[in-house]
């Protein structure tokens, strides 16, 4: 497919803003930004439309990125991006690469504005389901009356009104349609495909996982009525949303579990940490999931965020009149880090190029310490993921030669270089040559633990991240992000098998 080149324009800078959404940015070149929520210029070909879609009264407001390629003769996909709570169209539009992407993919994009105080009328609920609690989450602010019949909520219905009137004002392919959303626009967007996800060939959200009440019913059975489609969740590290930790990490967990269970998705994905981007990439019978956790950014959207969409997924899906979703190429391929080892602490399994391996014996954590000189006390001066030491050389495809006692090994990596290790030594001999590592072997059920951060970096010059003891290293830049450590503890912590995701029932099972 023939693609433009992208060009960023240069904005003025409002370094001293501290507004959500300044109302001076419209038609500006102003361009703010945070750590969560970054703006481009203005986009000269973003149009607004004013009418009313529905008959109910109510003035519609939407905003369209036709791009400069469009050609009426040619079918062209169509995406609808929700902007966030607060927010409007334009302003989803400016702190989205989405315009971007139109123009250098050549599809349509339409930002529609909610009908009420800047607010989406989407479902409310608990952040649990399994509490035994009922009643809803207390919300940041005052919000819209949202039905219990979706077919007399406004926004939902609009949405739909919105897709039909774009296919006939313009050549639209009706087999790529998408959504996406920000926020309290993931919400719309998320119960949206709940509801009308079989008119979408994917959907997705950044920033903003969904109430688990709405998911799930009390005993674990899904809720939905639409069925599968593709999905792709963005969760910025920082999202805070909801905002205790462990909560959070259980809410972005069972969010993923849900659409794998509905599409037909194998426990264990394909992972690749680029940068401070942490995919997860799960095939299904029915349709994919694409998981995305992005190291220290905080509640919103990257503005990178639309180009990963698109060039990792949506690019390569479409959905057919018979709702079968069919794959081809993406622009970015959706495969695994090809070369990649990690481990957790307390875990018995590890990671190994896209497999879960067994492991001789746990991996843990392990403290380096100072005490000498301080009067009884101690200081930590370090902390390391001390790995066995068979797992290391069979990801290096080292030679693991350990001593019949087990108190002694010795490996050979492939370059020829010949290693021995001692247990309770810092040291490593490397070809006669003495070296100190980060911490002491480890002896732990006849297996000799070394640290993981160590044997990559010194040894085989590889970049390893670590985050809440899990440590990933691979053969390129990567920044262990918080998701992305929890999602492969849950794997390694029995072989692969996640009991949580195979109690959850389909609806009608």
């Amino acid at each position: 497919m023939e693609t433009t080149k992208i060009l960023l324009k240069p904005g003025t800078p409002d370094d001293d803003n501290r507004d959500y959404l300044p109302e001076r940015i419209k038609g500006s070149d102003i361009v703010v930004n945070e750590n969560g929520n970054n703006s481009q210029p203005y986009p000269e070909r973003l149009k607004e439309y004013q009418e009313a879609l529905l008959d109910d009264g109510i003035t519609d407001v939407w905003y369209e990125y036709v791009p400069s390629g469009y050609d009426p003769a040619k079918k062209v996909p169509l995406v609808l991006s929700m902007h966030g709570g607060l927010m409007t169209g334009w302003g989803q539009a400016i702190y989205t690469s989405w315009t971007m992407m139109a123009e250098e993919h050549n599809f349509i994009v339409a930002f529609p504005d909610a009908s009420s105080k800047r607010v989406w009328s989407v479902e409310w609920g608990r952040w649990r389901f399994d509490d035994g609690n009922t009643g809803r989450e207390e919300a940041p602010g005052e919000l819209p009356e949202t039905p219990d019949d979706i077919s007399n909520n406004h926004d939902a219905q609009m949405a739909r009104a919105l897709i039909e009137k774009m296919k006939q004002k313009y050549s639209i392919d009706t087999e790529r349609i998408f959504m996406q959303g920000m926020s309290m626009g993931d919400l719309m967007t998320a119960m949206f495909t709940r509801n009308y996800g079989d008119v979408l060939a994917g959907a997705a959200g950044s920033g903003c996982a969904t109430f688990l009440s709405l998911l799930f019913a009390p005993e674990g059975q899904i809720q939905n009525k639409a069925g599968h489609v593709d999905i792709w969740q963005s969760r910025p590290e920082l999202n805070d949303i909801p905002p205790d930790k462990q909560e959070a990490l259980t809410v972005n967990r069972y969010n993923r579990y849900y659409w794998m269970r509905i599409n037909g998705c194998e426990p264990v994905p394909q992972i690749s940490i680029v940068g401070e981007n942490n995919f997860a990439f799960y095939r299904g019978d029915k349709a994919d999931v694409t998981y995305l956790d992005i190291k220290n950014r905080d509640h919103g959207q990257t503005l990178d965020d639309a180009s990963l969409i698109w060039n990792y997924h949506f690019s390569g899906v479409r959905r057919k009149a018979d709702g079968t979703i069919v794959h081809t190429s993406s622009n970015i391929p959706r495969t695994g880090d090809a070369f990649a080892f990690s481990a957790a602490d307390g875990c018995g399994y590890g990671w190994m190029n896209n497999r879960v391996v067994p492991m001789k014996t746990k991996a843990m954590l392990w403290q380096k310490l100072k005490y000498h000189g301080l009067n009884g006390g101690q200081a930590v001066r370090g902390e390391y993921l001390c790995v066995p030491l068979s797992f290391l050389c069979e990801a290096a495809g080292a030679k693991y030669q350990p001593s019949a006692d087990t108190l002694t090994a010795v490996a050979i990596l492939p370059d020829g270089r010949r290693l021995q290790f001692a247990r309770g030594s810092i040291g490593c001999v490397i070809d006669n040559t003495m070296r100190s590592m980060y911490c002491e072997a480890l002896h732990r059920d006849g297996e000799l633990l070394v640290s993981i951060e160590w044997f990559s970096r010194y040894l085989l010059n590889l970049q390893v991240s670590s985050c809440d003891g899990v440590s990933y290293a691979t053969d390129h830049f990567n920044t262990l992000s918080t998701n992305m450590a929890d999602l492969i503890r849950d794997l390694l912590k029995d072989g692969g098998k996640l009991p949580d995701f195979e109690k959850i029932s389909l609806p009608n099972a």
